[in-house]
């Protein structure tokens, strides 16, 4: 969602490295081309404006460090005063003072709340909670098919009624929960296209009911200025205690992560970034203005592997690369692995200074699928022993792949190279071009 913002600030900050010395010129010149790139990219006007104040006076002031060029510590004073923007620190769930812990879902029609319920519901699972998740939108005929759907899949039961209303589908939802133990329940509420007196009237109604531990409202991310009014008129009407953006992973210019906190003043407590029920993240405002940044964001990234990668297939893969055993059937393990913990591109992003580096480089998960299918065209010994496949085994693997044999050829030389390379750094000898670490005495 960030690729533009983050390219054009960037650029940017690119021409400011080199400065030895920053004048009060080159401050305004540099922050009026920051405020172009956050406007194009649907950042509030307010925001944007409150943002560049803070960082203008702290640039001008005497906030200089030894460490770092002035130009640095205008990069660093702007990705602090972005983290302030999105938030400051992480914004948890709170603890109800007697279980269950009641979360009331609420949105537009098409924010993606109903799904969003189900990914919170599947989080909390997975940290040893037992949520119960309750079907009160009525309004739109497949929210509860879809719910029930959901929650078949991640083994959370749904609690729904059809033929009563919500207020009462909540209340026998509650009972329910008690019955079955749960520790959690999240309710779905109904949503319209636009706010309206029947929409809020409704809610009213539920949230006395269900007296809620948590109110979290639902946005679009890819709506933009629209999610900012949303909320605000949400907020109008009702007390909020946190903001779920959704669709995250879209390709909108994202304006509405950056202005929607300022904006309402509610944390926003989680984001969905991608399309499966695992995709979705606590919001962390430093590791968020990272990305935006193009600084990478290397914490959720290890965090993905550690929930992903099974420890001891790792260790056992450690120990092939110590050996120098690594086979291409390793690698389509391995592979097998990093398709688990999300799209490509995403993955990259995360890495510091990505963007920079593969700015011209098209990663995409149809290349690594490619890749894929061109191994499991090989036969079991032709992925133990590559070095046997000749002119005619490749022309075979081709045709069964779907690719050329120049394609095979490729990926057989990629692979030579890298065992090449593993063999030289576990003989001691390090890598061509880089220096060899010490070795402690």
């Amino acid at each position: 969602m960030f690729d533009s913002l983050s390219d054009r600030l960037n650029g940017v900050f690119s021409r400011l490295r080199g400065k030895g010395r920053l004048s009060e010129g080159d401050v305004d010149a540099t922050l009026r081309e920051v405020r172009l790139a956050l406007l194009e990219a649907d950042v509030n006007v307010s925001v944007a404006r409150n943002l560049l104040g803070r960082v203008k006076e702290r640039a001008l002031g005497a906030e200089i460090t030894k460490s770092l060029t002035p130009g640095q510590q205008v990069i660093k004073i702007v990705h602090e005063e972005l983290i302030g923007t999105l938030g400051g620190t992480e914004a948890r769930l709170v603890s109800a003072s007697a279980p269950p812990l009641t979360v009331l879902m609420v949105g537009l029609q098409g924010s993606g709340k109903t799904t969003s319920a189900a990914k919170l519901a599947n989080r909390l699972k997975g940290q040893g909670k037992h949520p119960l998740l309750v079907a009160a939108d009525l309004q739109r005929p497949a929210a509860i098919d879809q719910l029930e759907t959901l929650g078949e899949r991640i083994g959370v039961p749904v609690f729904a009624d059809r033929t009563s209303r919500a207020s009462k589908v909540v209340r026998a939802g509650l009972k329910e929960s008690n019955r079955l133990g749960a520790d959690v329940v999240i309710i779905d509420t109904a949503g319209r296209l636009q706010i309206d007196k029947d929409l809020m009237a409704e809610l009213a109604d539920v949230r006395k009911i269900a007296d809620p531990d948590e109110v979290l409202l639902v946005v679009d991310a890819m709506t933009g200025q629209d999610a900012v009014n949303v909320a605000k008129g949400f907020l109008e009407h009702t007390a909020l205690t946190g903001i779920v953006l959704s669709k995250l992973d879209g390709d909108a210019r994202g304006g509405a992560a950056i202005s929607v906190r300022e904006v309402t003043g509610c944390p926003i407590k989680f984001a969905g970034v991608g399309e499966k029920i695992d995709d979705f993240e606590i919001f962390y405002p430093e590791r968020m203005a990272s990305r935006i940044l193009g600084m990478g964001d290397v914490l959720t990234l290890i965090e993905k592997a550690e929930t992903t990668w099974d420890t001891a297939d790792a260790e056992r893969m450690a120990d092939k690369l110590r050996s120098a055993s690594f086979t291409l059937d390793d690698f389509l393990d391995q592979f097998q692995q990093l398709k688990k913990m999300g799209p490509l591109d995403q993955l990259v992003a995360m890495l510091p200074g990505a963007g920079s580096m593969l700015k011209n480089v098209q990663v995409s998960d149809r290349d690594m699928g490619r890749v894929e299918a061109i191994i499991r065209s090989m036969t079991p010994t032709e992925r133990r022993n590559p070095k046997i496949i000749d002119g005619s085994r490749k022309r075979r693997i081709a045709t069964g792949s779907g690719t050329s044999p120049q394609e095979v050829n490729g990926l057989l030389k990629q692979f030579a190279e890298t065992q090449k390379m593993m063999k030289m750094v576990t003989q001691g000898r390090g890598i061509p071009g880089l220096p060899m670490p010490r070795r402690k005495r």
